[in-house]
């Protein structure tokens, strides 16, 4: 059993840029997948796909790498809310990442969306992860 789905998540794909792997395969959730698709949507990985072939499923992402240099899109993946201790942010304090260079997944009342969007809808929410 895995107490926080989320952070294994994320060091799935921080372990497979390490490696230099192309493919990650992940088990499946509705959160995971929403995450995904940001990540996508933002330019951080390739290509994902989801498999419903098990009862649970399985989420394979296609890391993006540099074609020169095989520097990895994504330099740093944090997860910022634990199960243990929470993280929220309003509009009025929503978190900058890299004076605005990188992404804040949050996920708020509208669904799982980045800290930017969620400043143009003005609504807060969950601060999950910070991607640059």
């Amino acid at each position: 059993m895995n107490t926080d789905p989320i952070a294994d998540y994320l060091t799935r794909v921080r372990n497979a840029i390490k490696a230099n792997h192309r493919i990650v395969e992940i088990p499946a959730s509705n959160l995971k997948k929403e995450i995904t698709k940001v990540l996508f949507d933002k330019g951080y990985i390739a290509n994902y796909k989801f498999e419903d072939t098990t009862t649970q499923g399985i989420i394979k992402i296609a890391l993006k790498y540099n074609a020169i240099t095989k520097i990895p899109a994504i330099r740093t993946l944090t997860r910022i809310s634990k199960p243990g201790l929470r993280q929220y942010a309003g509009v009025e304090n929503m978190p900058r990442v890299l004076n605005g260079l990188g992404i804040a997944i949050l996920s708020t009342s509208k669904g799982v969306m980045t800290d930017k969007e969620a400043a143009r809808l003005n609504i807060g929410g969950e601060v999950l992860c910070h991607v640059y």
